[in-house]
């Protein structure tokens, strides 16, 4: 089966790593971002001695008898960032699919691994669908579901997420290949679903009056490589790494939230309903230019 492959990144890399293994899959471009143009796909394209195609807008109908001409016989989007329309999408054989990093018809959109965290769920999921007119609106081929734990931040679960997506694309393309897949109908599931809006520079504060459990989500789902938590003291900019909720604190601090109510064991701090931990942090500059700021009766401003 002759594969057209568009991705980026991670998830683009353990994808064509799978593929390449099996020799009755068939990589015959790929197409990267054009913003970023990712220098490992190149190199994978150099491997597997395909076109590497960076094209700024696939739906142009140049763009498209260009892909037409290599015959593909389906084509894939790992972590592509351009809208697929119609012709594009019903251009080969089995149509146009991709691996999206959420529990298809629930979290739709962008930053999903990010959501699912800060929302406090208990698992995430990955879906590879077909590819319609809408956003992450097509047909489920595959799905998987993996639990979050209370030691899980974003970058575990991003590299799991990436490892999934990646599997599963495979075991979708042989399901494929074989006429073996039954679509499933997302409205089957729920007739709305819900869609994630891309976060954007701001979202990082800490808004010291949520309640712990609350802050302590918020922290772990934008710890590295997303932006870290932030929030401010004595006008210095701290990021917060790591949180710890604590169990069976008495909520009896009467305080303003966001002030650091002890530093014996980590810095702890008054929230909405009771307090929470820091256990890992850094400044904008050396950490001993600020740690008299990190002193009890001192507060974070949101």
């Amino acid at each position: 089966m002759k594969i057209g492959y568009f991705g980026d990144g991670p998830w683009s890399h353990e994808g064509i790593d799978l593929i390449s293994r099996d020799s009755e899959l068939e990589i015959v471009f790929i197409v990267p971002r054009y913003e970023v143009q990712d220098p490992i796909l190149k190199k994978w394209a150099q491997k597997l001695g395909v076109d590497y195609l960076p094209i700024k807008n696939i739906n142009s109908n140049d763009s498209i008898e260009k892909i037409s001409s290599y015959e593909a016989d389906i084509l894939v989007s790992m972590s592509f960032n351009q809208i697929i329309k119609k012709p594009l999408i019903s251009l080969t054989k089995y149509k146009f699919i991709n691996c999206h990093a959420g529990q298809l018809p629930f979290y739709r959109g962008c930053n999903v691994l990010n959501w699912v965290l800060i929302n406090g769920e208990e698992k995430f999921g990955v879906t590879v669908h077909y590819i319609d007119e809408g956003i992450d609106t097509g047909d489920i081929i595959m799905q998987e579901v993996s639990n979050i734990t209370e030691n899980d931040d974003y970058a575990s679960i991003l590299e799991r997420a990436t490892k999934m997506c990646s599997k599963l694309l495979y075991k979708s393309l042989i399901s494929i290949k074989n006429s073996s897949v039954k679509p499933i109908k997302q409205s089957s599931i729920d007739v709305r679903g819900s869609y994630c809006r891309r976060r954007i520079d701001g979202d990082e504060w800490i808004d010291w009056s949520l309640s712990s459990e609350k802050i302590y989500n918020f922290v772990r789902g934008i710890t590295k490589p997303g932006p870290y938590a932030r929030s401010t003291i004595d006008n210095k900019l701290i990021l917060i790494h790591k949180a710890q909720m604590l169990e069976n604190t008495a909520k009896i601090y009467k305080e303003d939230p966001g002030v650091i109510l002890s530093t014996t064991d980590g810095i702890l701090v008054k929230t909405g309903d009771s307090c929470i931990k820091i256990i890992k942090y850094s400044f904008e500059h050396e950490i001993n230019e600020c740690v008299n700021y990190l002193l009890p009766g001192n507060k974070f401003v949101s």
